[in-house]
């Protein structure tokens, strides 16, 4: 046994989250406990036993804090309230209480990279003026040109378009431009103010105050962006970059992204971590999409992640070499900091793994599988999709599993444009029908009504199943 190994198995029983299995709710679609089509809390807590049989060790919910629902919830209007949608801090302290009281922890997606355009915050940033405290809670600058017509510099947006939006200034003028990595709906915020570090102090603690076990954090690897603001080459706001990532050294991977896995955010992430370690028995795992692999393990280990999204694992193909390779590639990896691999097929941004695995000329990630595209051989993907799970709940370290997956559940590949919801699908006007499919709401019990258990009411839930 390596002295990697050693250090692996001597800590495992101390610290739940190095082998936990952890299953991924996404809210709206898991469960509908009052029958308005949506998933909500009090869905969750009627179908705990559900989850409890399979030996699940913790929840991971995506958000469910308030929002205008721009994007599913990752735009945050409120972090320290629940979304009438879902329920009420009443509903989540009931759920709470079941989900331990069946040994299941919960941990809470925390969206910190940027907010709702409703927050307060940021209304008070647009009535503010230009130099303010206000403004600099987010990430606002002049535009090029005489007139400031021009955006600050050439940043795409993920889901397509510019990252850049022009706003009104109070006296009625054309103004600023405000920064939005994401959608319109969701600007980023300053984390080189300390105003912004200490209001997420705040949250961290509300929650944890609260009895959750730990966090998520979603784009961990965006928050801080490079001093100035440079341009950067086209293609590279992709979550991942531009092009073959784990080829490049980490200077080159920092100058072609300078909104992506900057070095300044390693103090966000040892912040956060002293916050955690003054509670007992919490974790907090990183959704970084970086490469190499030595660069996503500085990223865990004392002082930072307890753990962080094993991304190169999730893509890895259904082959024998290149699962030993990557097994091995991460093991070694984050064995050298002391800390778990991760292990994830799936999640609510990627095209189901059971749905990738029967594609037959590749899988069109970035842009999802609608009506018009190639389709997958499902029984195929199903053999494949079922062992792969099976053997990824094997390995050593801590495995995430996406709602449904237990039940081999493919994409929704065949979803009309009429019901799709995701940004993704607006801001490219079609061209990319982005990750509605993989969303859609759980069939508890087939022919019971029209959502297959999922509603109690007769009609279909908030989007349709295949």
């Amino acid at each position: 046994m390596s002295k990697n190994e050693l250090l692996y198995v001597t800590k495992a029983s101390a610290e739940w989250w190095r082998s936990a299995v952890i299953y991924q709710i996404y809210p709206r679609s898991f469960a509908d406990g009052n029958g308005d089509g949506m998933g909500d809390l009090k869905g969750v807590t009627e179908r705990l036993e559900s989850l409890a049989d399979l030996g699940i060790d913790a929840i991971w919910f995506s958000p469910f804090f308030k929002s205008p629902q721009k994007d599913a919830g990752y735009d945050v209007s409120d972090y320290k309230d629940i979304d009438p949608l879902f329920g009420n801090l009443a509903d989540f302290d009931t759920m709470l209480a079941k989900a331990s009281s069946l040994g299941i922890k919960i941990i809470v997606d925390l969206v910190p990279n940027h907010s709702s355009d409703q927050h307060a915050l940021f209304q008070a940033a647009l009535k503010a003026p230009k130099g303010s405290p206000e403004r600099d809670m987010y990430i606002f600058r002049d535009g090029k040109g005489a007139s400031g017509e021009g955006e600050p510099n050439n940043w795409k947006s993920v889901f397509g378009g510019n990252a850049w939006s022009r706003i009104t200034e109070p006296d009625g003028t054309e103004g600023q431009w405000y920064l939005h990595i994401f959608d319109a709906s969701q600007p980023d915020f300053n984390w080189d103010n300390e105003k912004v570090l200490e209001y997420f102090d705040g949250v961290l603690r509300f929650w944890l105050d609260r009895g959750v076990a730990g966090f998520r954090i979603d784009v961990a690897h965006g928050m801080k962006k490079r001093k100035g603001l440079p341009d950067t080459r086209e293609s590279s706001t992709e979550m991942g970059g531009a092009k073959a990532e784990a080829d490049m050294t980490i200077a080159e991977l920092e100058e072609q992204n300078p909104f992506w896995g900057q070095p300044e955010v390693h103090e966000i992430n040892k912040r956060f971590r002293r916050i955690l370690d003054e509670y007992d028995d919490r974790a907090m795992c990183g959704e970084a999409w970086i490469m190499p692999l030595s660069r996503m393990a500085s990223w865990v280990g004392p002082g930072e992640y307890h753990q962080t999204f094993n991304f190169g694992y999730m893509f890895a193909d259904w082959k024998k070499e290149a699962q030993r390779k990557s097994i091995t590639e991460s093991l070694e990896a984050f064995g050298k900091v002391g800390a778990p691999s991760t292990w994830v097929f799936s999640n609510h941004d990627v095209i189901r793994h059971v749905t990738r695995f029967g594609m037959v000329n590749g899988v069109p990630q970035g842009d999802g599988i609608g009506p018009n595209s190639e389709q997958p051989d499902e029984a195929r993907g199903l053999r494949k999709g079922r062992a792969a799970t099976a053997f990824m709940l094997g390995l050593p370290g801590g495995a995430y599993l996406y709602q449904g997956e237990e039940l081999g559940l493919p994409e929704h590949t065949t979803l009309e444009g009429k019901y799709r919801e995701d940004p993704t699908w607006f801001r490219t006007n079609g061209e990319r029908v982005g990750r509605d499919g993989c969303r859609v709401p759980l069939p508890w019990e087939a022919g019971v009504n029209e959502s297959n258990g999922f509603s109690t009411s007769s009609g279909n839930g908030w989007l349709p199943q295949p």
